[in-house]
């Protein structure tokens, strides 16, 4: 770049047309290189990317979004980020809306609080955001998206049933999820396979939509396989609830051979029980956990669990906003899981 050029950068911040001059090149090419189209010579594109350097020249955002009347701005609602699953997911959209050249607000909401859920919403709405994805595990958060999302393109994070309005309808909504059902039948079908002929649940806590999905889905699965359901008991996804729901099981007259926890953190919290009790995993009893979490696989023994793809989770949830929000709306989604063997499971003592 010619040295009267870079001595002669305006005291302005640069805009696109100076970037154009310093470059030899139309307005239109820069804005195709700006924007990511592929429709320029890679000479050029290098020649623009050079100038846009030495110039220091940063997007406009607030006069694109006037004159587009797009913001570049995706809203994210989620409950209980303090778990993996809602975390996890949560990075999985900003991940993919930044490579998809958006960018994220998000607001967490109590479980439960629906009130806080239309408040975060309508805060988004008014911000103009381009659309919406609300990670909705508790009924009262996922009627609240519903009769809000309406108003802008929505995609709802959910193992709730989602029924568009005629309103959401035109805007646009899409369900995205991992296949619950599936995990949970993976889980059976291994259990089955090793000779396990009754499966205890540890569930999540009543009212959360991921924890009632797998809860019926082990009925479900379990009945069909001509299998016993074995005894049920329910904590809150903490280890702590994992832990002492295990004691109860440590100590029962007729303790299961295999016990599928509805969360790797109940299941961790189990595995100390058992071990305090003098049960040893998985020659007593067999254990599984669902969501392949960090740390899974140095737990003693090794956990066997479900691993939901939260990544990929992220990225079609970003990719079906951007096709709502470009007018090509895509029927709902639901990402297949994959079952993580490890040492926890085995056959039952009487098989082995």
């Amino acid at each position: 770049m010619a040295a009267d050029q870079a001595n002669s950068r305006p005291t302005r911040p640069p805009a696109l047309r100076d970037v154009a001059v310093a470059a030899g090149v139309s307005h239109q090419t820069v804005s195709r290189v700006v924007n990511g189209n592929p429709r320029v010579l890679p000479a050029t594109r290098e020649r623009v990317l050079q100038a846009i350097e030495e110039l220091g020249y940063r997007r406009n955002h607030a006069a694109r979004a006037l004159a587009t009347s797009r913001t570049r701005v995706l809203g994210v609602v989620v409950v209980n980020t303090r778990l993996y699953g809602p975390s996890g997911t949560l990075l999985g959209i900003e991940q993919a809306a930044r490579q998809a050249g958006y960018w994220v607000s998000v607001a967490s909401v109590p479980e439960g609080d629906a009130t806080a859920a239309r408040d975060a919403i309508g805060h988004f709405l008014d911000q103009g955001v381009d659309g919406l994805a609300v990670v909705a595990q508790t009924e009262p958060v996922l009627r609240a998206a519903q009769q809000a999302a309406g108003a802008c393109p929505t995609v709802l994070v959910t193992s709730g049933p989602v029924e568009p309005t005629d309103a959401t309808t035109r805007a646009g909504l899409v369900r995205i999820d991992i296949d619950q059902a599936m995990g949970v039948g993976l889980v059976v079908s291994h259990l089955a396979q090793l000779g396990h002929r009754q499966i205890a649940h540890l569930a999540g806590p009543t009212g959360n939509l991921h924890a009632q999905a797998r809860l019926e889905a082990w009925r479900r699965h379990v009945s069909t396989a001509g299998l016993t359901l074995g005894p049920l008991l329910q904590g809150d996804w903490s280890a702590a609830s994992g832990y002492a729901l295990g004691l109860t099981w440590a100590n029962a007259a007729q303790p299961p051979t295999a016990v599928f926890a509805a969360n790797d953190t109940m299941a961790q919290g189990l595995l100390r029980a058992l071990h305090e009790e003098g049960w040893e995993v998985p020659r007593d009893v067999s254990v599984v956990g669902f969501d392949d979490s960090p740390g899974t696989d140095q737990t003693i023994p090794p956990l066997t669990t479900v691993r939901q793809d939260l990544e990929a989770l992220g990225k079609a949830c970003v990719e079906a906003l951007v096709g709502l929000m470009e007018g090509f709306p895509q029927a709902g989604v639901l990402l297949p899981p994959g079952l993580v063997v490890r040492d926890s499971t085995a056959r039952p003592p009487a098989a082995h």
